[in-house]
This record gives C-alpha cells, structure tokens and sequence, in this order.
C-alpha cells in the first residue's frame, strides 16, 4: 500500500493522458468533503462541504477546506459536482462561490433545493444550477459525469462516475445498501457492475463503517420502535435527529398521526430542510398534522410531538438549550427524549452532557444505545466488500473517515483481490496520479484548516486558537507599566489584574518587587525599547505565576513609555 509521507515535496508537471487526484477534505476526519480531479489542465471538484469544531477549537463556527490550491486557477474549474445535500458535502460551497460566483454545480433535485436555500441567506447571485438525477449523463470539458442511485440517510443521494481520457473513476459519496429503503429507491448496484465490467480505474469508496462488520439494518427496522415508544410516552416528546434527515422525520411524523399527537418543528434548519423537502415532495405530511411552536401551549403536553436539532450536542442547538434550560421550551418530568442519530466522533462528550442534563430534569431519554432509533447511513464492510467485489476497480482510495476506517477499508481492498501496490492511503493534500492504469501518490500541496468565525473567514490561525485555548484554561494577568523614555525608569505601576486565573489580585504584592528590579536592572543595562521591556514583564510574572501557582495564564504586559 502507499502511504503519505510528511516530506512530500509540491507534485511534478501532470503527465499528459494522466488524471489527477487531490483531496483538500475528508481523509482523515468526518467533514470537510472536497475532492479534485484534474485532465489536461481543466478541473472538476466533488463536494466542498464543511467540518464542524470540536471543543479544542473555541469561538470556530465552521472549518472549510484549503481552496489556496484552486485558488488561482478557478476560472479552469468546469464544474462542482454535489453526490448529497449534507452539510459536510454541501456546506462550504457558498465560500467557494464567493471565489467564483459562476462555477456550474451538478446535483440531486432535493441537494440543489438545500443548497438554493444557503446561496440565499449569503446572498450570493450568478450561480448556474444543472439539476441531474440517477442515469443521466453530463459532459463539461474533458470530463463525463454519469450519475447512480444510493442509500444514505437523506433522500437523492448520488455517486458519480468520471470518465476521461486518462482513465475512469468511480466516486460513490456516502452510501448504503439499504434493501427496503423507505423511498424504494435503491442503490444501483446493476450500474455499478456494469461500469465494472467496462472498467474501473479507481474508485474512492465511503470508508465511515469500513471496521464494522456485515450489512446496515434496514430503516424499516426502527418504525416499530418509535411505534412502541410513542405507545409508553404519557407526556411531550422529543426528537432530536439531523436537520437533513428526512426519512427519520417521516417515520417521527407518522408515529405522531397514528398515536393522535401534533408535530412542531424546532430549530431554524430544522424548519428550513423539512419546508424544503415538503415542497419538492419528499416528506408526506397530513393535513393538519404540523403546527406552529408558538402554539404549543394550547395543547395537552400528551398529544406534543416536537422534532428538534441538537443530536450532536451542539452548544447553541435547541436540544442542548433545552439541557440547560436557556430554552422557551423547558424539560418537564415525564417528558420522553428520542436522540434519533449516531454519534459523529468527537461529539461524545457533548452528546453525554446534553443527555444527563435531560435526565436531571426528570426526561426519559431513548437514544441509539438503549433501542434501535437510529441506523447508519453508512456502508459496512460486508457491503463495501459487496461494491468492491462489483466494480473489481484496479485501483482503490478509501476517502471519507478517520485514519483507521481508511486504514479498514484498504484492507477490505486487499482481500477482495485489489493488489497493495494499488490501494492508495493519502490524507488531505496528498496528490494521487494515475498514469497508464496505475494510482500513485507523487506529491503534496498545502491544505490546512480554514476557520470561520462570524464574518472572519480564514483569519484564525492554529496560533490564536492556541490562545483562546490558554484563556479558556489558564485565564490571564494583565500588568500595566508607564516607564520614562529617556531613562527606562518606571514612574507609573505596575498594576496588575487577573482574570479566570484563580489568582486574587492581592495576591500580586509578592511579584511587585521582582518586576521593579528587573525593570531597574534593565534601565541600568540601558534596555529601553519597549518591546523588550514587555518580554522581560512576561517573563519575570509568567515565572512566579508558575513558581507559586503552578499555573500557566496568559501574560498580557502594556509597557508605556512617556
């Protein structure tokens, strides 16, 4: 197997009648999706979504991939295709659009509508929507797109085939292989053999349950537990799933009609994809079934249904409020809480807290651990093996998941037969070519994090969030100083003020002594530049705070010199 090694220089010249490959997402974590693939000097970029933060990311709203590699050369971008409308395939084009307003993006009816909806509230306009669905093909430069039926965990899923001169490549974005899918629509695996028998050159494969063994459940499997659930709730219930997943609130919104209980929609995504997916038809809802939140208290709390964000354990999602009663709505003992989703990694800890804090107000909560309220929407490996068995690709490049799914899914490759020489483990930046039938990796371009904050857009860097980190933890001591100009002597101060440090203002007096000597010292040295003298304060506190506390705060010195 190759594997990305962290001296890869920047990649050679792209051969002609070779293809190119390069991730600026989604290999090595869940999020973030974004693949491109590059013939005779034209591009076509799968996904561009987003990854959301963890807690070791404070005040990040949303992490983009690195478009610096495109960045000059978007004008040669033929188009973007979309394989579904999730925000970790989706939710970075609005940013990408920002960079070239007229890219030409290829999707789903329902993943086009999701979209639609984002482009709005950025205000953004020119942009060219090619609505495509399972069977059509497209043609844009020396790329063809042809595009197949899957399973995923929201309807219209798709994956696309790239056919060019340099070879053909099967994408399959997220998928199942559902075979009692809710929607009866299949993934088309009689599409995906035959694309094999004309030949696959690689396939980049989802790779999320790839250490999980056999085949998903059917979504069918869970209605009857809502069912039961539904049965035994004598007041509100809540359900809290992805503001995408419209399978799951169908079944939600049918176990409410048959029990004779209402349905509010809670959260602003929320309420936005399921009026989406209303419209275009692809949630079923009876009349008089849904009302308005504001209504809620005009009716017995044993005929609520609410459906609600906040499964993850988002900070500011209506569950978590909810948690931590900072919400109109107010968890009342006997109510029943549905986490209806699986847990993304890194979200584990959230998700505990949101649900102790549910449970101290007297909830019941049912979640993916104590009933089956949720299936993935991810293949196994008994289906990937299935996929892989099919399209006998010749190359393999597991994307879309951690090191150790992709790890997982390469070695499922190996066992269906796929050479090691041709099962290909890169991360993101890493540049995969595939010349005369055979993947290799031959370079790397940069490809950090892009952190959204509010209006900001790539303005946080890993050395500021190393210091909200040092706040978050430490706190911080201010120490303000007016010193002469000529002389370096100090005529005003110091001050100092602690902050989130555990350290009591009082407790300062033991420190005063040592900055005045080391100011006095420097001015005797005749140090007075005032960058200096801020290093010599920082220091010299930073040393007794660590001495005498133990402890490491952000040292913030203001030095004024008159």
């Amino acid at each position: 197997m190759s594997h990305p090694h962290p001296d890869l220089g920047p990649p050679p010249p792209l051969p002609a009648g070779a293809l190119r490959t390069i991730a600026l997402g989604g290999l090595g974590e869940i999020g973030r999706n974004m693949t491109v693939f590059e013939y005779d000097g034209r591009l076509l970029i799968v996904d561009c979504g987003v990854l959301f933060p963890e807690e070791d990311q404070p005040g990040v709203d949303l992490i983009l991939p690195d478009f610096d590699h495109i960045r000059d050369r978007l004008d040669d971008v033929e188009a973007l295709v979309l394989t579904h409308g999730h925000e970790d395939h989706i939710g970075a084009v609005p940013y990408l659009l920002r960079e070239r307003a007229d890219i030409p993006i290829m999707g789903s009816k329902l993943t086009l509508a999701l979209l639609n909806s984002k482009i709005g509230e950025h205000r953004l306009k020119g942009t060219e929507l090619v609505e495509v669905a399972e069977g059509e093909r497209r043609r844009y430069g020396p790329f063809e797109a042809e595009f197949f039926s899957v399973n995923h965990s929201i309807p219209d899923a798709l994956a696309v085939a790239l056919r060019t001169p340099g070879g053909t490549v099967l994408h399959t974005g997220d998928f199942k292989m559902d075979q009692l899918p809710l929607d009866g629509r299949l993934t088309d695996l009689g599409g995906f053999a035959q694309l094999g028998g004309e030949g696959v050159d690689l396939l980049l494969s989802d790779s999320t349950n790839a250490e999980m063994p056999g085949f998903v459940t059917s979504e069918r499997e869970i209605s009857p537990v809502l069912d039961e659930v539904f049965a035994q709730a004598d007041q509100r219930i809540i359900v809290a799933c992805f503001a995408s997943h419209v399978h799951r609130v169908q079944q939600v919104l049918d176990a409410a009609r048959t029990h004779g209980r209402k349905v509010a929609f809670v959260g602003r995504s929320m309420v936005r994809n399921m009026n989406v997916a209303r419209d275009l038809g692809y949630l079923k809802v009876h009349g008089g079934l849904l009302v308005d939140v504001r209504d809620l208290d005009e009716l017995p709390p044993g005929e609520v249904v609410l459906v609600s964000t906040g499964s993850q354990g988002e900070p500011m999602s209506a569950l978590t409020r909810m948690a931590n009663r900072d919400h109109q709505i107010r968890i009342e003992p006997g109510d029943t809480v549905i986490l209806a989703s699986s847990l993304i990694p890194g979200n584990e800890n959230a998700v505990n807290r949101v649900i102790n804090g549910l449970t101290r107000w007297g909830a019941k909560v049912v979640h993916k651990g104590n009933a089956l309220v949720h299936v993935s929407g991810h293949a196994p490996a008994g289906e990937l093996l299935y996929v892989l068995n099919m399209v006998k690709p010749r190359n393999v490049m597991p994307v879309h998941g951690e090191w150790r799914h992709l790890r997982a899914h390469a070695g499922l490759a190996a066992l269906s037969g796929v050479p090691k020489s041709h099962i290909v483990i890169a991360e993101d930046g890493v540049v995969v070519d595939l010349i005369d039938g055979r993947a290799r990796i031959t370079g790397a371009v940069p490809c950090g994090y892009v952190y959204v904050d509010g209006a900001s857009v790539g303005d946080i860097t890993e050395a500021a969030l190393k210091d909200r980190r040092i706040l978050g933890d430490e706190g911080f001591v201010s120490v303000i100083i007016v010193v002469d100009s000529t002389t370096g002597k100090i005529v005003g101060g110091p001050q100092l003020h602690a902050r989130g440090s555990g350290i009591d203002d009082s407790g300062f007096d033991d420190v005063l002594p040592r900055i005045e000597e080391a100011l006095a010292q420097a001015a005797a040295d005749g140090v007075n530049d005032l960058h200096q003298l801020r290093q010599l304060v920082r220091r010299t506190v930073g040393r007794w705070v660590s001495d005498t506390y133990r402890r490491r705060p952000m040292i913030i010195p203001v030095v004024v010199d008159i």
